[in-house]
């Protein structure tokens, strides 16, 4: 099965709390990229406090997006997510933005969540979830 990685993952891998290397894969044989993570991990170079911390960031991040194919967000993407936002907000379900296009990614790809932020993508039907 192929993991779309959150960003809380690889943050957690850039601060030295998870080691990529060492971790259970649990029969994950691939990993890819929302576009949206590639934003939300670029915004974090962008918000660097200075230029030694901006440059480390570059590094780490670039590293990641050579390694890991990114999935565009497209129109097929567009309108599953817009299809279950409608369904979420109906029902008052609140999940945030960027979580919402992982998901309908996710979902548009077969593809599970590999996450360290469980709680909202467990609100998302149709939606695998996996804890890393």
């Amino acid at each position: 099965m192929v993991a779309l990685v959150d960003a809380s993952v690889l943050i957690a891998v850039e601060r030295g709390q998870l080691r990529w290397a060492e971790m259970d894969r649990q029969g994950i044989d691939a990993t890819a990229l929302a576009a949206i993570t590639m934003s939300e991990l670029l915004h974090g170079v962008h918000r660097a406090r200075n230029a030694g911390e901006r440059a480390k960031r570059e590094v780490f991040v670039e590293r990641i997006l050579a390694a890991t194919p990114v999935v565009p967000f497209d129109s097929v993407i567009a309108r599953i997510h817009a299809r279950v936002w409608a369904s979420l907000a109906s029902k008052g379900t609140a999940v945030g933005a960027h979580d919402l296009i992982v998901a309908a990614t996710a979902i548009a790809m077969g593809y599970c969540v590999a996450t360290r932020d469980q709680k909202d993508f467990r609100k998302i039907p149709g939606v695998k979830v996996v804890a890393w």
